[in-house]
Formats: C-alpha cells, structure tokens, sequence
C-alpha cells in the first residue's frame, strides 16, 4: 500500500502541472481537443451527414451542425444500441450510461466510449485529488479507504449487442483501475446492490469497521448513509467512526442546503468540502480553491464548450457563444461536444462565469427547472440563495423541497407553491415564510416586481411536511439512489400534485 501510495502521490502532482497549462492556455486547449474531436467525427456516420469534412472553423462546425438534445440524438443512439458502429464515434461504443429521462423515456442512454471513460471521468477522480493535495499537501488521506455513494444499477449485457447498461458510477467502479479499487470501500458487490434500502444498511456495517479518509457522492444520499452509520455503530457523529476522515467531494445538488447538517454530523473543523461537477455526458468541473463557491472549467477532457445564452432559447436559430466571448454574470446553457459523440449537445444545465482568468464556473439550475408564471423566471440558484438566508434568520435546516406554480382563478391570484421538509424546523414558520419571500424579491427583481403589493402575484403557498415525506416520495417513484435527485423547480403542477397526493393519502388514513 505504501508503495501504490507514493505512485499515486507522484502522479497526482504531476497532473497539477497539465492542469496549469490549461489554466494559462485555454483558448489553445479547446482549439485542439476541437480539431481531435472534429477529425474523428468524419469517420462516423453523423459526421458523412452533417459534412464534418468540410468543417475547418468553429464558424463552420456551428453552421454545419445543429444543437441537439437526447430526443434529436436518440435515433442514432438506437442505431448503436442495436449493434451498429462508428455511427456518432470513431471507435467502439461499448457501454451506456443510464441516466434519469426526459418526458417521452423512463430513462436516457448516454453513449459511453473508452476514450470518454479514460480522458474524462477517470482522469477527473484523479485531478479531484491531485487539486485536493495541491491545497492539502500535507493530507493523508490515501493511506486510508474511499467511500463513494455510486448508483444501484451495476452494468448488465444487452441481449443483442456486446455492450452494457448501467448507472455511470457502477460502469466507472466495474473497469476502475488496480490501485483506485484497493483504495475504496465496501466491495463493488456491496455498493453496487439494486435494492437501497438493503444497500445502505450492508454499506453502514462494512464501512463503519474501515479507516474511511474522504467520501464522495450527492449530499442527500450521502447524509441518509451517515445517519445509518451512526445508528448501527451507536456514536454521537462521525468522527467518533472515522477520526481520520478528512474530505468530502459533493455534486449534484447544491451543497448549501446540506451544509450545516454535514457540520453538526462530522464536528472536525479541519473536515473539507469541494464540490464537482459531474454527470452522465461528461465532468465538466472541480472546485479548485479554498471556501470557494466556483469551480474551475476542466478544459482538456476531451469536450468542446459552447454556451448558449438564455435568451436565445426558443429562437429558430439559437447563436451559442465560444469560450473566449463568454462573460461574467450570464446564465448559459452548458452545450458539449465529447469524445463520445454527443454533438452539440444541450445537457439542460446552467451555469455563470464567475472568473475569467481563470475560467471558473457555478451551476446555476437547469433549462427546464424554473419557475415562469408572468416573468419573472424563477431558477434554482435564486431559490437556493433565498432559502439559505431563511434558514439562516430562523436557524432552520432544510432536508428537500420542490417547488412549482400554483394556478389561481377568480377568486385567488396565481402564486408559487412550495413543499418544504426540514431537518431542522423553524421556530416561527410564518416568520420564515416572510423571510424566504422577501429573499425571493431580493435574488429576482422580476420575482420582486410581480410580486408589488401582490397585484400579479401573491404570497407563495408553503407547504411544511414530516421528515421522511421525500423519502417516501422518491421511494413510490422508484427513485432511490445516489444518481436520483429530487426535482426542485417545475414549470408544470406535475411534481407538485404527485407529493400531495402521497401526503393527502397518508393524511387520509
């Protein structure tokens, strides 16, 4: 171990002088890994009918090629599901990474190619700690086990091809290298299990006898998994079970929600938090400062950035902007090209420029997740920051919520509803439901404006519900696991109508 250690050690801080070139040569990087991605394009399928050939500028690739979403590729997908090749890439596809779906499928089918696997994903667990050290040098955190809060879908044969489905975590943890698989804990035929519930209870028993150093994983699922740990070992918090425990890496939500909860479960002051940014089609960022609430732009993973300002969704010929005319304080899409084969593919992320120089980033909410009664385009980040000053006035604790609108007629002005489970309730819920609805005013001056003596629209509805409500909810829905998310903002009633039908039910009885 002390061996692979110092191997690993060597490397990492090796990879921090890549990561400086990067930093100081971006334009550069992403012209290159442009030119690779569009040379391997030519040989596919895709490319012989978007004229990748005749591409030899940017200019051109966004001329020649349309955006695109799951829907427009998933009929080239079908192809490669059905056992054709070099349809959207130039060498074997041989697994999917299932993902939550769209509207029209239960779930999405992320093509996934070794060189997506290799350049991208693997190469960002390593920066994760290479940018970890640089700041941490004197860190021990390899001489223990990693926990990693992966899916539950571990990769399975499809019946007419040579290739898998899974859960992007368990296709990672099936071909991880030698001395990542030493390192992390429990066995992969414990953290991949199908059923939660039996999941987190093994996952408590094997990893609370280990020397665990850092975890990894989205916030909520990951706490769900402390909490059990505590109940089965009988300790006060989790430095009492991993006095070494030094790091967690968090994605997928955001953390603010979950932060002083994190802090009351592991009391150690010299406990970390970095956040990523990860997901199915590709890893895009990694936190790489102290108490920082940006990321920095991974740049030579093999991925084309565009950016598709708000404003031009919905035209009939959105302009995306390139990496060198993006700005400060503008909500983009996040549109990708990788190595792959997603062309031009709109994940449904957004994001804001917080640095040019270097080019850091914070997610910002997703293009579907807002909140659009009369205008004022509520997005997550604006809920988020809302929330966290309610808390803060009320010394309150979020555990989930989900929000959308509420319809009103004649009789009753239209408003947004909120469902709301605390971890840690306040002791004035009307005074928390003022304060939130005066941060709303303060983070969107549209929210602010439609809500002027409430004239367009009114107070918002806030619901409270019991600990273990969303649990229950994502449970119904089969939505357990640590790739599942509970939908925050829905332009639609659909979430919303769901979750008080299980309440009203519950109630009922």
């Amino acid at each position: 171990m002390a061996i692979i250690n110092s191997v690993v050690s060597f490397l990492l801080k090796k990879r921090i002088h890549q990561i400086d070139l990067f930093i100081k040569y971006p334009h550069e990087v992403q012209s290159d890994w442009f030119r690779k991605l569009v040379a391997a394009g030519v040989e596919t399928a895709y490319g012989q009918q978007y004229n990748f050939a005749d591409i030899l500028s940017v200019e051109d690739f966004k001329r020649l090629v349309p955006l695109n979403d799951y829907e427009t590729l998933k009929p080239w997908i079908k192809r490669i599901r059905n056992g054709e090749q070099y349809v959207l890439w130039n060498t074997e596809i041989k697994w999917f990474a299932k993902s939550s779906g769209t509207s029209n499928d239960k779930s999405k089918f992320i093509p996934m190619s070794k060189e997506s696997l290799e350049e991208c994903h693997y190469n960002a667990g390593k920066d994760m700690l290479s940018m970890y050290y640089s700041l941490y040098p004197e860190s021990d955190v390899l001489d223990g086990k990693s926990l990693a809060m992966g899916g539950s879908q571990r990769p399975s044969d499809l019946p007419n091809a040579s290739f898998s489905d899974g859960d992007l975590s368990a296709i990672m943890m099936d071909n991880l290298p030698l001395w990542a698989n030493i390192r992390r804990t429990p066995d992969i035929s414990v953290a991949l299990m199908d059923e939660w519930e039996s999941k987190i209870e093994k996952m408590a028993q094997i990893t609370s006898k280990e020397d665990v150093r850092s975890l990894a994983g989205v916030p909520s699922w990951t706490l769900l998994l402390l909490r059990h740990v505590l109940k089965v070992t009988g300790k006060k918090n989790i430095s009492e079970v991993w006095p070494n425990l030094k790091v967690f890496f968090h994605g997928g939500v955001s953390f603010d929600p979950y932060q002083k909860q994190f802090q009351e479960i592991i009391p150690d002051s010299q406990m970390q938090y970095f956040e990523i940014y990860n997901a199915s089609e590709g890893f895009f960022g990694i936190q790489d400062q102290r108490d920082s609430d940006g990321m920095l732009l991974m740049l030579d993973y093999g991925i084309f950035y565009e950016f598709l300002p708000l404003s031009e969704i919905g035209k009939n010929n959105p302009q995306t902007v390139s990496l060198e005319d993006v700005e400060l304080g503008v909500n983009y899409a996040l549109v990708i090209s990788t190595n792959a084969g997603l062309w031009r593919y709109t994940i449904g992320d957004t994001i804001m420029f917080i640095s040019l120089n270097p080019y850091r980033i914070r997610v910002t909410g997703r293009v579907k997740n807002f909140i659009n009664l009369a205008g004022e385009e509520l997005i997550i980040d604006n809920a988020e920051k809302a929330l966290s000053v309610a808390c803060n006035k009320t010394n309150a604790q979020i555990q989930e919520y989900t929000a959308g609108p509420f319809l009103g007629g004649e009789l009753q002005k239209s408003s947004h509803e909120w469902i709301i489970e605390f971890d840690s309730e306040p002791k004035n819920t009307e005074y928390f439901k003022e304060v939130f609805d005066t941060a709303l005013k303060s983070s969107n001056s549209d929210y602010e404006a439609k809500r002027y003596k409430d004239m367009i629209l009114d107070f918002p509805k806030i619901t409270f519900v019991p600990k273990g409500t969303f649990y229950k909810w994502m449970k119904k829905r089969g939505k357990l696991g640590g790739q599942n998310k509970v939908p925050r903002l829905s332009n639609n009633r659909r979430y919303l109508d769901d979750l008080l039908k299980l309440i009203n039910d519950k109630t009922d009885k």
